[in-house]
């Protein structure tokens, strides 16, 4: 690509050469979600052979991609984002947070979504479909935590906004009510272990701040941080805009032991009935999937 003298020392345009064009962020995306395997890449994007192999090969010199072998014989690579790519995430995020508000939305800031938008559809999508088995995020217990209790039946991962934030004036529909949502999850708690299923929040706070509320509000679950957006890249999860961070729209997914999402809410307006209906969705989940039960 050829530029004005310029723009050497422009970090946006460095980072438009690296990108290169539409495909490249295409496939980023498509990395971002697990799909780090050629045939998989191709068939989710719909390129051809030779233009993702050039489009790869372009990303792994650039340093945004590696590639790890898999497979000897014949060879066979899969292909991950190096620090720099992952360093990539927060901004694929901010792309889709823009085109869901201003493509695909009307401009408007909200921490709600339609049921016949994007949002919408994209969310409920999940459904069938496994979480990346390497994504692991930091949370109040400690680094490096699975999404999905290694020792339950069942996990209802929720996402939310933020707890003790300002939002300012005016304030975000939507965006208030995380308090209240981590109480009725603190007292339903007894009943989800009772049925063998945990309960992770995630959100796009720091883990301080989580521990902070965690133990100011006897929080018995995990809270995960998603600072770095691993999860809203890798799943395309709805965010907004508020008080200068990105962050997740409130929602919440049933999944079961082999990290297949089997049920979906969203939008989740109703906080009482929709810590209800979770509990009655993740139990049914559970009684249908073998595994040996813990102690209490």
């Amino acid at each position: 690509m050829r530029m004005h003298n310029a723009d050497e020392t422009c970090g946006i345009a460095q980072a438009a050469v690296v990108l290169g064009d539409w495909w490249n962020v295409l496939v980023l995306r498509e990395i971002a979600r697990g799909h780090v395997r050629f045939d998989a890449l191709a068939a989710e994007i719909g390129l051809s052979r030779n233009v993702l192999t050039e489009r790869l090969g372009r990303l792994v010199a650039r340093g945004v991609l590696r590639r790890s072998l898999y497979q000897r014989r014949p060879v066979r690579y899969e292909y991950l984002l190096t620090d720099a790519g992952a360093a990539l995430l927060p901004l694929l995020v901010a792309m889709q947070d823009w085109g869901d508000r201003w493509v695909l939305g009307d401009g408007g800031l909200t921490a709600t979504a339609s049921d016949d938008g994007a949002e919408h559809a994209r969310v409920h999508a999940l459904a069938g479909n496994r979480l990346p088995d390497d994504l692991r995020l930091p949370g109040t217990p400690g680094p490096d935590l699975p999404l999905v209790s290694p020792d339950a039946a069942a996990t209802v991962l929720f996402t939310y906004p933020g707890t003790g934030v300002d939002w300012g004036e005016p304030p975000i529909p939507g965006a208030r009510g995380c308090t209240l949502e981590h109480r009725l999850f603190r007292d339903a708690w007894p009943g989800f272990r009772r049925a063998n299923v945990d309960v992770r929040g995630v959100s796009t706070q720091l883990v301080a701040e989580q521990r902070r509320f965690a133990d100011a509000e006897d929080v018995p679950f995990p809270l995960l941080s998603d600072t770095a957006h691993q999860l809203a890249a890798a799943l395309r999860l709805p965010t907004f805009r508020g008080a200068g961070r990105l962050r997740h729209k409130r929602l919440i997914l049933i999944v079961d032991a082999e990290r297949t999402v089997r049920h979906t809410l969203f939008p989740v307006v109703d906080l009482p009935g929709a810590v209800d209906e979770s509990l009655r969705l993740a139990t049914e989940c559970a009684r249908n999937t073998w595994f040996p039960a813990r102690n209490a």
